[in-house]
Order: C-alpha cells, then structure tokens, then sequence
C-alpha cells in the first residue's frame, strides 16, 4: 500500500492525498445522486476510469499546484467519505475550494468541518491570499456552506463553453 500523504486532522476525519487505490471509493462518489446533479458525469463508470481521474485530476494537481482535492476519512476506521480540498482553475484569478461527500454521511457537519478545516490550511500552509467558491445557482447546500466557512457571493461567472452561470463567492 502506498503512503498516505495527511494533509490535516480534525476531531473526527483525516484529510489527505488520494491515491490510485481509492478508485471503488472513487467511482462510487463521482456517480452519487448530488455529484452528478451539481458537478456533473465525469464519466467515471469503471475502476480504471476512476484511476485515470484520480491520476489526471488529483495527483496531476498536487504535483503541478501543490494542492488539489483531498480525500476525506473518518478518523476512527479511515473510510473515505468524501473530499475537500483547493482546485485551479484556469478561468478564476485564484484557487476555489471545492467539496462533495457521500450521500450516507450528509447532514453531520464532516463537510463543514473539514472546509473549515481546508480554509485554513490554504490560509496558513499554502498562503493562499484569497480563495473562492463556486456553485450552481440551484445548489443552495453548498451556497450555505460557502457562507459558513465565510466565504460571501460576490457575483456571478460564466465559465467559457458552458451553458449554466455559477455563483461566486470569495473570503
């Protein structure tokens, strides 16, 4: 098994790197009823799909900005949950922080906990001066957990080629 990279600890998860032996976990989160409702099909329907995602998306990411999203565990057995962590974009000025989270484990406040914990790390470690989110104008879940962390709507983006407008906030 390789080494997990911890990134942060919380009272109840452990926030580090993903790897290619999270593709089951992987899989599983990227076809949830929320993630492909607010973020969308990645296309991410076999285990090897899930490990060139995780390759392409996740570890490409830290090695290239030094940060990306991290997988989410709970503390007490290590089973993934869900993730968290920054993501840049190349039409946004700075990194957003991004989230999702298996639908069994919503509503118990990891995602708050752990985009709480994120923020800081980004702030403290990373030295990220500013840090944004964004969202679907109908994913009002997200948008309260924006304000939350503090984050506050500061208009509107339209990213190139999409068809949907997204809020964005930022700290």
């Amino acid at each position: 098994m390789n080494q997990v990279k911890r990134i942060i600890v919380t009272n109840r998860l452990i926030i580090c790197e993903a790897n290619i032996e999270d593709s089951k976990f992987f899989k599983k989160l990227l076809n949830s009823p929320n993630w492909m409702e607010f973020i969308g099909d990645r296309g991410v329907k076999t285990d090897k799909q899930a490990v060139n995602y995780i390759n392409s998306s996740l570890i490409n990411s830290y090695k290239e900005h030094g940060y990306g999203l991290y997988k989410m565990c709970l503390k007490e057995s290590s089973i993934p949950i869900g993730i968290c962590g920054f993501v840049k974009r190349d039409y946004l000025d700075s990194p957003d922080i991004g989230f999702a989270i298996l639908p069994e484990y919503e509503g118990k406040g990891y995602t708050t906990e752990a985009c709480k914990a994120t923020l800081a790390y980004g702030k403290s470690a990373l030295k990220l001066e500013s840090i944004l989110g964004i969202t679907t104008q109908k994913n009002s879940k997200s948008q309260h957990l924006l304000n939350k962390i503090g984050l506050q709507e500061v208009g509107k983006i339209k990213p190139k080629g999409s068809k949907e407008e997204l809020l964005l906030f930022s700290n």
